[in-house]
């Protein structure tokens, strides 16, 4: 069995909306970020981290990735041969790079960061998402998910940055990019992840 490694409400509801899309048992183990587990597990003490019997995989996508290639059966990697992995390998790039940044920027200045560094970066994290948003219209043109027809790991990365995003009231004035987070969203494996430790409590 699966041990899927984090906090609630943090980045580890990628990997268990991952695992309940693959239909794969697994453990939430409860681990804050830089704490003694979390450095014992991962030289940088961040979470989430998968345990796979001796195998210990960090990052939220690397992870993703992993369980997409080891389950291949269900459909949820890259599309076959080397441009299919190059393009699979160039959405979860721009997705953690790119699209994620200015989710990130803010939520480390509102909640991370010790208060006496902190500044205010909604203005330009909102600025920056705004352009993000505009190039996640144009990549995902008219496929239902990025790789096309059928949902994949890219949807989980990109499905939960978008839950990151209106939670965070950052503007998403796209109707297409708001359809296709509202289709992925909707997804009952997502609701079950949540439920069982991706959301906060």
């Amino acid at each position: 069995m699966y041990k899927a490694v984090g906090s609630r409400g943090s980045r580890v509801s990628r990997v268990l909306w991952m695992l309940e899309e693959l239909g794969e048992p697994y453990e939430f183990v409860v681990v804050h970020l830089r704490s003694p587990e979390a450095y014992a597990l991962n030289p940088s003490g961040k979470v989430p981290i998968l345990i796979d019997d001796k195998l210990t995989v960090t990052d939220s996508a690397a992870i993703c990735v992993y369980l997409a290639d080891k389950h291949a059966d269900k459909g949820m990697g890259a599309n076959p041969g080397i441009a299919g992995r190059a393009e699979m390998d160039s959405w979860m790039h721009f997705a953690q790079s790119e699209f994620e940044a200015p989710l990130w920027n803010k939520l480390r200045h509102r909640f991370l960061l010790p208060k006496e560094v902190r500044v205010d970066v909604g203005p330009a994290a909102t600025y920056d998402f705004i352009s993000e948003l505009q190039a996640l219209d144009r990549r995902l043109g008219d496929k239902p998910f990025a790789l096309g027809d059928r949902f994949s790991a890219v949807d989980v990365m990109l499905g939960d940055m978008g839950g990151w995003a209106r939670a965070g009231k950052f503007p998403i004035e796209s109707e297409r990019v708001n359809a296709y987070f509202d289709r992925v969203l909707a997804r009952p494996a997502r609701a079950k992840a949540q439920a069982n430790g991706g959301s906060m409590k």
